[in-house]
């Protein structure tokens, strides 16, 4: 990941970005193949279930958010019910092979992406192991949950950004965030990187692309079961304080002080904490989430909009609404496997670095001991630790993005 600029070196060779895509999707493939087996495999806590029971009536002609509740946005749809089409006894391996496809995508994008660039072998072999062996490092939660999905759109859109795609990366982007609601984060910054780049008409030819896309998903479930779909995002924008986020961590830990007596309730298909004080805490996160994303958009609209800047704001955006938010499931890191190796520099190097003990102190309570967070036993510790790595990566990211300029060109 080095600090090279995007004007002072050419394209990476094929060769060259070839054998770093192979070297990650080698990584990737050997680290699939060990989380089933030994203590990976051991007391999972799996989603696989919900989404089967989605997919299965799907097939039965069932109608989303009409016939039956779903959490999830419209775009996660493909993957609950293409899975379904294998025997029910097979449907988690074909969920978990669909899973492993997304990855591969998204490591093929990641090269992609830093070809676009003109990054070195260095920086393009760095970031295409790291994004092969960071599943095994998150653990599990991996092979069970479809957020592989929205991740690999959200590097595909970069990459069609910085390779002067523009509308496509609108509408890769416009489709990531009617899977997965967070891309939309990134919408601010691809709008200042169009409209600095290529001017007002540009910009809203991009952002017309982004809503098309968001409205031919979102659209025909918003007529055939409007209050249906209403119900699905009233559900997740009302979650209460989820047990792993930041304010909770505090808490917990004030509990192992002797400080504060948390009372756990299971709703909203997680576990969270439940009073005025966590309601209090929910509210101020929402505001530090608002305030966090804010300050990244400035930041960059500020800056030069050179290429390096926008994948490293990139990644800062989607780490603010992670970190501040008042709900953070494990598997929101997968959201970050294949965005923070695209940050250039010894900021780059600084960021994958505190990424990777993230998720191995996720990986140390989850599953493992996330019961015993539950029923607030000292592992609530490791829970306030990443939540505090989490933070650190914030501000390295968004230290990065301030610091960085593109460089002079000659006339």
């Amino acid at each position: 990941m080095s600090a090279r600029s995007e004007s002072s070196f050419q394209p990476a060779e094929a060769g060259r970005a070839a054998h770093a895509v192979a070297l990650g999707l080698v990584l990737l493939t050997v680290s699939w193949g060990l989380l089933h087996v030994g203590f990976w495999d051991r007391n999972q806590i799996i989603d696989t279930p919900g989404y089967q029971h989605y997919g299965e009536l799907m097939l039965d002609g069932k109608v989303p958010y009409r016939d039956f509740d779903v959490e999830y946005p419209p775009a996660a749809l493909p993957t609950f019910v293409l899975p379904a089409l294998a025997d029910k006894e097979d449907y988690a391996s074909a969920f978990e092979l669909l899973m492993w496809a997304c990855a591969v995508a998204a490591v093929l994008l990641v090269g992609k992406t830093l070809s676009a660039i003109g990054a070195g072998p260095a920086r393009l072999f760095a970031a295409s192991a790291f994004t092969g062996l960071a599943p095994l490092a998150l653990g599990s939660v991996v092979l069970s949950r479809f957020d592989f999905w929205p991740a690999a759109l959200v590097v595909g859109a970069l990459a069609a950004l910085v390779a002067g795609r523009d509308r496509l990366g609108f509408g890769v982007l416009g489709l990531a965030t009617a899977a997965k609601i967070y891309p939309a984060v990134l919408l601010p910054l691809a709008v200042v990187w169009v409209f600095r780049r290529s001017g007002r008409r540009a910009a809203v030819i991009a952002v017309t692309v982004f809503f098309a896309v968001v409205a031919a998903v979102v659209l025909p479930f918003a007529v055939l079961a409007p209050g249906g779909l209403a119900h699905s995002l009233a559900q997740q924008l009302g979650r209460p304080l989820q047990i792993e986020s930041l304010g909770s961590a505090i808490l917990l830990a004030a509990h192992q002080l002797g400080a504060y007596d948390p009372t756990v309730v299971s709703t909203h298909g997680s576990q969270n904490l439940d009073g005025s004080l966590p309601s209090a805490l929910a509210a101020i996160q929402t505001a530090l989430q608002l305030v966090a994303l804010s300050v990244v958009w400035v930041v960059f609209a500020r800056g030069p909009v050179d290429r390096d800047r926008l994948l490293t704001a990139s990644a800062a955006a989607v780490v603010a609404f992670i970190a501040f938010g008042k709900v953070l499931s494990p598997q929101f890191l997968i959201w970050l496997l294949p965005l923070v190796p695209l940050v250039a520099g010894a900021a780059g190097l600084e960021a994958c670095g505190v990424l990777a003990a993230a998720l191995v102190t996720t990986q140390l309570w989850f599953p493992y001991r996330y019961w015993h967070v539950v029923h607030l036993q000292p592992a609530g510790w490791l829970v306030l630790v990443r939540d505090l790595l989490l933070i650190a990566l914030f501000g390295i990211l968004l230290a990065a993005t301030a610091r960085e300029h593109a460089p002079r060109r000659s006339a």
